[in-house]
């Protein structure tokens, strides 16, 4: 009955507003992600590998039979693209995220979510220092802006913390997962005009897997995957809830409203996980972390509104 109900009110929602749902939905998905690695840190000694393998493989058959019909679809891929498939694949899912959970050893799911949200302005850097890309006064002040939030909230993590050389450590990792995802975000675009948005997250996903896989097993005992329940529930929360949900959610809604809108509602990424991080893991919250968040969003704003995307209106397959 409930089941549809619900079908039935989303059906009769405005386009539009279904677009800017599921782009709320993405957001809130993706900030969960850091919430429920702290949850699996808590609930056994698993290392960020094996949390990490148990992610993707409880995520992987989602991703298979979400793209079975993509996989077959589209023109074959020459061996330049394979290999750029291979390079964003171990950049991103993979490289990211290894260091984003080891980064979630040593500093709050607040603090971690803020340095991940600097990637659209290293994102920017990339396309200057490399891409040819031209620089202008208003993602200059987004790059200023980034970093003042950035240094407001670790400062609040400093004057909660003991060991700072741990904190230190973790702002450090998390910060080379932001880079590993802006070098995986730039390369993204062309990938994806060429082969279409959910081709592409398929494959890369695939990649990412399997390198994550041979990672755990070129370093872990078998096993290491016997874990208590809860880990189990926490993994495979965070496969669905924060990586293909998330990812088709965001598809759908980029297809609907574009990726310019869809990214700036994205910024509600970072004070989510801070009202999480507080409401479920009891994290310390206050004013300044705020303030910090604050000025991390006005810097993403400021380069989502100066950066055209060429991407806006683009239909995935």
């Amino acid at each position: 009955m409930m089941i549809a109900a619900a079908t039935l009110y989303f059906n009769r929602m405005p386009l539009e507003r279904m677009g800017v749902l599921l782009a709320v939905l993405a957001a809130t998905g993706f900030s969960m992600k850091a919430i429920f690695v702290k949850l699996a840190y808590s609930a056994s000694a698993i290392d960020p590998i094996t949390a990490l393998s148990l992610r993707m493989l409880f995520a992987l058959p989602l991703f298979l039979w979400i793209g079975r019909k993509v996989l077959k679809s589209g023109p074959p891929l020459s061996r330049s693209d394979w290999g750029m498939l291979l390079l964003l694949g171990l950049l991103g899912y993979y490289g990211a995220s290894i260091l984003d959970f080891m980064g979630l050893q040593y500093i709050s799911a607040g603090l971690e979510r803020l340095i991940l949200f600097t990637y659209p302005t290293l994102t920017l850097m990339v396309g200057v220092l490399f891409m040819g890309h031209a620089l202008r006064k208003s993602q200059v002040a987004a790059v200023v802006l980034s970093y003042i939030g950035i240094g407001i909230a670790f400062w609040h993590d400093l004057s909660f913390t003991e060991n700072t050389s741990a904190l230190l450590l973790g702002a450090a990792l998390v910060f080379g997962s932001a880079l590993s995802y802006a070098l995986y975000s730039a390369g993204t675009e062309g990938m994806v005009r060429k082969i279409g948005s959910l081709r592409f997250a398929v494959l890369a996903t695939l990649v990412s897997t399997g390198a994550t896989q041979l990672h755990f097993i070129a370093t872990q005992p078998l096993g290491s995957l016997v874990q208590p329940v809860p880990v189990y529930v926490y993994c495979a929360a965070m496969g669905v809830f924060s990586t293909v949900l998330p990812v088709v959610w965001q598809t759908a809604a980029i297809r609907i409203i574009g990726s310019a809108r869809t990214a700036l509602i994205g910024t509600l990424g970072p004070v989510l996980s801070i009202v999480f991080a507080w409401a479920l893991l009891a994290e310390p919250i206050s004013v300044f972390q705020l303030i910090g968040a604050g000025f991390v969003l006005a810097g993403v704003y400021l380069v989502g509104r100066s950066k055209p995307n060429p991407q806006e209106g683009y239909t995935a397959r």
